[in-house]
């Protein structure tokens, strides 16, 4: 097995269909086994993922994309301005990422563009979150 970062991998065409329900094979994150023929390295194998995090295929709608792979920490860079991110989409996050069993948190940015207002509610979403078990982090642009 050789180990290390390559520039240019490619899959073989069988690899590409075999038994696999996504429409990629192979994710960012993934471990593979990489074989060198002919001066061009091949994905071989791809081991198993701890977990990884997917989402329906645009064009093929009973296929799924994986978006990535062996995720340690996901965080969502949400802002309360410019523009705005709705907690709906935050709480979809969180749960998606609680869904696959990755750990996530929140980064509020943008925070020295707030007003007064805003600022005290960015405080009462970190004191929210932070309640629920996430981290979060004010921070500035």
């Amino acid at each position: 097995m050789m180990r290390g970062k390559f520039t240019c991998v490619k899959i073989k065409g069988n690899f590409r269909i075999r038994d696999i329900e996504a429409t990629n094979p192979v994710a960012v994150g993934d471990v593979v086994d990489v074989e060198l023929r002919d001066h061009t390295h091949f994905i071989t194998g791809v081991h198993e993922r701890k977990n990884y995090i997917i989402r329906k295929s645009v064009k093929l709608s009973k296929q799924v994309q994986i978006l990535a792979a062996n995720i340690d920490t996901a965080y969502v860079i949400a802002t309360l301005v410019l523009p705005r991110t709705s907690t709906g989409f935050i709480d979809r996050f969180l749960a998606t990422a609680e869904a696959y069993n990755i750990k996530a948190g929140i980064i509020l940015n943008k925070i020295d563009l707030l007003e007064k207002d805003l600022l005290e509610e960015a405080k009462e979403l970190r004191e929210l979150y932070t309640l629920l078990g996430y981290k979060v982090f004010l921070c500035r642009l």
